[in-house]
C-alpha cells in the first residue's frame, strides 16, 4: 500500500509517517519510481507507535521497546522484555519532575495574579 492509504488506515498524517521513517519506526520498501510502498504489519505498528508517543516516550525509547509491543482487545500493549519496566520507570519519572515544576509555576502565577487584584 502506498502513504496515502496507511494514512487513512491510521489515521495519521503522510508527513508523520515519513518522519518516522525517517526516524527509523518505519522501514517501507521503494517502488522503482521512488514511492514508498508499506505492508499490512505497518498498520498495526503505526497504532503501536502512536500509542507510545502518546505515552511521552521519544522516539529512541519508542525503537527500543516496538519489540516488545503487540495487539490486544484494548489496543496496543507491552509485553514483559528485558528494560522494559527500567525504561518505563525513568520516563514515568522525568514526567512527574516536570509535573512539579509546572505546579510550582502555577502555584507562583496564581500568587502574581492575586497580588494584582
Amino acid at each position: 500500500m502506498l502513504i496515502g492509504e496507511l494514512a487513512a488506515r491510521t489515521g495519521t498524517g503522510p508527513r508523520l509517517l515519513r518522519h518516522y521513517e525517517a526516524t527509523g519506526l518505519l522501514t517501507p520498501r521503494r517502488r522503482a519510481n521512488g514511492y514508498r510502498e508499506y505492508t499490512e504489519a505497518d498498520v498495526p505498528r503505526v497504532r503501536r507507535i502512536r500509542t507510545l508517543l502518546a505515552a511521552g516516550l521519544p522516539t529512541r525509547v519508542v525503537a527500543s521497546l516496538l519489540p516488545c509491543t503487540t495487539d490486544t482487545a484494548a489496543g496496543p500493549a507491552l509485553t514483559p522484555c528485558p528494560g522494559v519496566p527500567e525504561a518505563l520507570s525513568r520516563r514515568l519519572a522525568e514526567l512527574d519532575e516536570r509535573a512539579g515544576r509546572l505546579e510550582a509555576e502555577r502555584t507562583e502565577l496564581r500568587r502574581l495574579l492575586t497580588d494584582l487584584a
